[in-house]
């Protein structure tokens, strides 16, 4: 096990090497691998483990009775998810978690945590990574808000140039996931991008972009 990576990671932010071995032994875990495309949990199931990526990426989605695909959330190296239905196992969960590429999941049983020796440290991490999952959750709903798919991207934009510093930005998602997560149909998406790119607001590489206009305009 790489204590070393663990004790980087937002669940064991403060925690000591030493103190996560310990951890481990007193908490029931395993370790999986998933490849790209992989389910690793099904809407409807009912869990009481929290996953912690090792390497790779994994998707939270949901899908409607029609086949129409949302995405709500991306984790990545170090990231938790399913904690929340963990911490409430008779919910059965709402969405799906999906392999992005091919990766490695650490499953931590939420109630031997719970009753582990030492692991208050660790509960409370994983209070404030719920705390920011929720306020991501509420980003969402902004960014769908706009009626036109232009001002759903300035306001998604608008997140990306915050929280990375910069007007060149990385977006997690290709195409087709940036059309589920913003609700729009992914032609539509790639015409109005096209159609800003030509107008001089923002110019992109693959997932790479680099916005030249004031992002928290026009976001009706």
């Amino acid at each position: 096990m790489d204590l070393s990576f663990l004790a980087k990671t937002p669940l064991f932010r403060s925690c000591g090497e030493k103190e996560i071995s310990d951890l481990l032994k007193d908490m029931r875990h395993s370790v999986r691998v998933y490849k790209k495309g992989s389910m690793i949990f099904h809407s409807g199931s009912f869990v009481e483990d929290l996953g912690l990526v090792m390497e790779g990426s994994v998707q939270i989605e949901t899908v409607d009775l029609f086949g129409a695909r949302s995405i709500l959330g991306i984790c990545e190296r170090g990231d938790v998810f399913a904690e929340s239905y963990a911490c409430i196992p008779d919910q059965p969960l709402l969405v799906d978690v999906v392999a992005r590429e091919d990766t490695r999941v650490m499953f931590i049983h939420v109630p031997s945590l719970l009753s582990a020796r030492g692991g208050s440290s660790v509960v409370q991490n994983l209070l404030g990574i719920a705390s920011r999952k929720n306020l991501r959750l509420s980003m969402r709903i902004f960014h769908s808000a706009p009626k036109k798919i232009r001002g759903r991207l300035y306001s998604y934009f608008s997140e990306l140039v915050a929280t990375q510093g910069s007007t060149e930005i990385r977006i997690p998602l290709d195409r087709q996931q940036l059309a589920d997560y913003l609700g729009v149909e992914r032609t539509a998406l790639s015409k109005e991008l096209g159609k800003m790119k030509r107008e001089g607001l923002l110019d992109y590489h693959k997932n790479i972009f680099r916005i030249y206009v004031d992002v928290n305009r026009d976001k009706g």
